[in-house]
């Protein structure tokens, strides 16, 4: 759907999205990473399982919900990609921990 119209060259750091080598720009939002990728969407509604992308970009909508470093709910959008940054797109209701 989108591409980098640059190569980040030192910039680039390595991220991993369900367990898969990603390339991205140290900085740049995780959202915007996500949005590169063939699967698009970052998480599933909780009632009809149907994928949901970022879609307001500045943390207002909670469309771009994923799990970041083991933390569920995290707002992509606000997020600075950094290396070795593992991500799994999030499925259905955030289950808490006691």
């Amino acid at each position: 759907m989108f591409r980098k119209l640059h190569d980040p060259g030192a910039e680039g750091v390595t991220i991993y999205i369900d367990g898969e080598a990603v390339a991205a720009e140290a900085g740049e939002s995780l959202a915007t990473v996500m949005l590169r990728q063939p699967k698009a969407w970052t998480r599933t509604t909780p009632v009809s399982g149907s994928p949901r992308a970022p879609y307001c970009l500045m943390g207002v909508c909670f469309d771009c919900l994923a799990e970041v470093d083991g933390i569920a709910s995290v707002q992509t959008c606000l997020t600075p990609v950094t290396a070795g940054m593992r991500v799994a797109r999030q499925h259905g209701r955030r289950v808490l921990s006691a």
